[in-house]
């Protein structure tokens, strides 16, 4: 289970918080655990019913109709509601690979720069550098979603789930359709025994990414244990 929250909060590099993030640019204050699941928007329904173009092979609505390229939030929109809406667990993969890349720059020089030493950092194991390194890219650039996620990894590896499920909650704030954040706040508050928090998390993340397949897993798992076997 602790591998595959890593795999997904590192590998789903974009980024999600219960509480909205504080105006401030240094990182957010730790504070106990406490565990809140907030409904989940539905941008990513009315992206897909405004659209008027076929979804693709991969199931992905074309991005390109001969105009200037949609905005970045519009192009998000649209990758989402293919995801949600993709026939295979392929071509949703195929989605994510997009939405991963879409929500991983920065536009910032120093916080790419000291994002690449703290990967290097995680790599060796070294987590207190990495959790520095880290601290440094969101006093840079308090809305980095990558940084948010990889930090709430170092903090699950740590076994600090408190502070873990923070930064996941920072990630899901600022883009509540980060599957992969949810994912990982439903590993955790199951790793803690809190089974109905975590059965929400996980659909949250399915609602979002419906084949995701270990989640998928998670969620029947989960069901059971909270809601009993259906009569």
């Amino acid at each position: 289970m602790r591998a595959l929250f890593a795999v997904l909060l590192l590998a789903a590099t974009p980024a999600l918080a219960l509480t909205p993030p504080s105006d401030s640019t240094a990182p957010a204050p730790r504070a106990p655990l406490q565990v809140e699941i907030p409904k989940l928007k539905t941008d990513a329904d009315r992206a897909l019913e405004k659209s008027p173009d076929a979804a693709g092979k991969d199931g992905a609505r074309p991005l390109d109709t001969g105009r200037a390229e949609p905005d970045h939030g519009k192009r998000l929109d649209a990758l989402f509601a293919a995801l949600k809406v993709a026939p295979t667990k392929e071509a949703a993969k195929s989605i994510a690979d997009r939405i991963d890349i879409a929500l991983t720059p920065s536009g910032s020089d120093t916080a790419d720069l000291l994002m690449a030493r703290a990967t290097q950092a995680l790599q060796t194991k070294d987590f207190d550098l990495t959790i520095q390194l880290l601290d440094s890219v969101l006093r840079v650039a308090p809305d980095h979603l990558d940084a948010w996620n990889k930090r709430a990894t170092v903090f699950y590896l740590k076994e600090d789930f408190a502070d873990a499920l923070i930064d996941l909650r920072q990630v899901v704030a600022r883009e509540p359709r980060h599957y992969g954040a949810w994912a990982g706040i439903a590993i955790i508050c199951k790793e803690i025994g809190d089974d109905k928090h975590a059965l929400e998390a996980a659909r949250q993340a399915l609602a979002i990414y419906p084949h995701l397949e270990s989640v998928e897993d998670m969620e029947k798992t989960l069901s059971l244990s909270v809601e009993g076997r259906p009569i």
